[in-house]
């Protein structure tokens, strides 16, 4: 292994015995990582084991995706992983990355980079480095910018990243000017470190994040979609939300939750919007089951975003929002396409935006069961999402209030089950199909068909299931009045 790799004497840390564990915890549970540093030192080269594998094995949350880094370039790493790897991939070798799968782990090797910047363009111009230390001052955070070597198990930290996770302190190698200069990604990066690991952003770095918003609008749509996605997904959310609305960072992407900041006038008061919301992304994260449930969090941070272009103030100084649904769910949409989110999951969460105040006036008895039918139908696959963000929606402190929310939808929950048990609810369809309609009217395939089958999925809705003769006679009612037939 060649100097350059080696750490100085300033550059150690001595591990606590928790740490040392993990570190070698992650080592004895991947012996590939050994077995393949030792076929680098056989090549004449070098390999580390760096970034967030070394950060994720000291917080002893590590997964089976390991990252690397050496001094090897890409076919260099071809040629000593071939043969042992069980599947390679060469997708980022246009930025000096190999990837390969060994014992069930996936592993990335990249080449040393000292990646170059024109502060103009959006993406980094790769150019390899000669040393570990070089790659890892290049890196985001400090808590990234650690390496174990292999095979011989040495640790290096030239800027006290291991300090910074005692501290729960996120800071940048070089200064955060620098570092968000060079990529404007990292202010967001930042902040999803912030929601993910729940450290707090240095002070320096919080003062750069507010300073350099602006340079974020370099940074593609795909990109910023990507980091912010896990960041709202992450153990806390709320706090790497409320950094990005702090910062700016939220205005040059996200500009709505911003928006919900609504100045409280003091003769016609109305609950903190942004607060709320906040409130509800919280609620609607401890309504999950397994993992994170992005279309339900997407859908409760936006759910209100509505509110600010129909707030209103009527005589009485009571603040209303009406049709604030219809309005946010078309604000979700364009936003989320603005976003570069794929159509299926903006058509999910625009939805349940739409949706998430159709159960109020249910508790004053004003349901029918053809109105059950169609939250049903009208929620489709997004009822059990719909229940959730209906929960997550009750903030209020009054607790008589909640208590009633709460047993209302209870009710609510139980009349769709018992309906859903002698309808079968989740497939809400016409009594007849279309051969059915075609046969009995005597048309051939064509608007009429849909006319009349759309009409009879009404009739479904409003009266529940009907027998063939009730249904037949249905649509010749129809059809007659319809003028199709005598």
């Amino acid at each position: 292994m060649s100097d350059a790799s080696a750490p100085h004497a300033a550059d150690r840390r001595e591990l606590t015995a928790a740490q040392r564990n993990a570190v070698a915890e992650l080592l004895r549970v991947s012996p590939v990582a050994d077995e393949l540093g030792r076929r680098f030192v056989r090549a004449g080269h070098e390999l580390h084991l760096v970034g967030g594998s070394v950060r994720d094995a000291l917080l002893g949350r590590l997964g089976d995706d390991l990252d690397f880094c050496t001094d090897a370039h890409p076919d260099e790493t071809l040629q000593i992983i071939k043969g042992w790897a069980e599947s390679i991939w060469e997708t980022g070798r246009e930025f000096g990355t190999i990837g390969a799968q060994r014992d069930g782990l996936r592993l990335e090797i990249t080449t040393f980079r000292a990646e170059s910047y024109d502060q103009v363009s959006r993406n980094p111009v790769v150019v390899y480095g000669t040393s570990l230390v070089e790659d890892l001052k290049r890196r985001d955070f400090t808590i990234n910018a650690m390496a174990v070597s292999l095979p011989d198990h040495r640790f290096t930290d030239p800027h006290g990243g291991l300090d910074d996770i005692s501290a729960k302190v996120i800071r940048t190698p070089s200064t955060p000017g620098e570092s968000f200069g060079d990529d404007p990604l990292r202010m967001l990066r930042a902040a999803r470190f912030a929601a993910q690991l729940r450290f707090a952003v240095h002070p320096d770095v919080h003062l750069a994040m507010t300073g350099m918003a602006a340079d974020l609008d370099r940074i593609t749509a795909e990109r910023i979609r990507d980091e912010f996605t896990k960041l709202l997904c992450g153990a806390d959310p709320i706090t790497g939300l409320r950094l990005l609305v702090d910062t700016g960072l939220a205005e040059r992407f996200l500009p709505e939750l911003t928006g919900l900041k609504l100045e409280i006038d003091e003769h016609a008061q109305h609950k903190d919007v942004y607060e709320h919301t906040l409130t509800v992304v919280e609620n609607a994260v401890s309504y999950e089951e397994e993992g994170c449930d992005f279309i339900l969090r997407m859908a409760a941070l936006l759910h209100d975003v509505g509110k600010p272009a129909t707030k209103a103030v009527g005589s009485d100084g009571r603040v209303s929002f009406h049709h604030h649904e219809v309005v946010g769910a078309r604000l979700t949409k364009a936003r989320m396409k603005a976003m570069r989110y794929p159509k299926e999951i903006t058509a999910k969460v625009t939805a349940l935006v739409a949706l998430h105040l159709r159960f109020y006036g249910y508790g004053r008895g004003e349901w029918t069961d053809s109105a059950v039918r169609r939250y049903v139908a009208d929620a489709g696959d997004l009822l059990p999402r719909l229940h959730k963000l209906t929960r997550s929606d009750c903030t209020t402190r009054n607790r008589r209030k909640a208590a009633q929310l709460a047993a209302d939808y209870d009710a609510l929950e139980e009349r769709i089950a018992r309906l859903a048990a002698e309808e079968d609810l989740a497939r809400v369809r016409p009594d007849l199909d279309g051969n059915a309609i075609m046969e009995l009217l005597g048309v051939p395939p064509g608007p009429v068909v849909g006319r009349a089958w759309k009409h009879l999925k009404e009739q479904r809705l409003e009266q529940g299931p009907l027998d063939r003769d009730a249904a037949e006679a249905e649509l010749l009612r129809w059809a007659r009045a319809e003028g199709l037939i005598t």
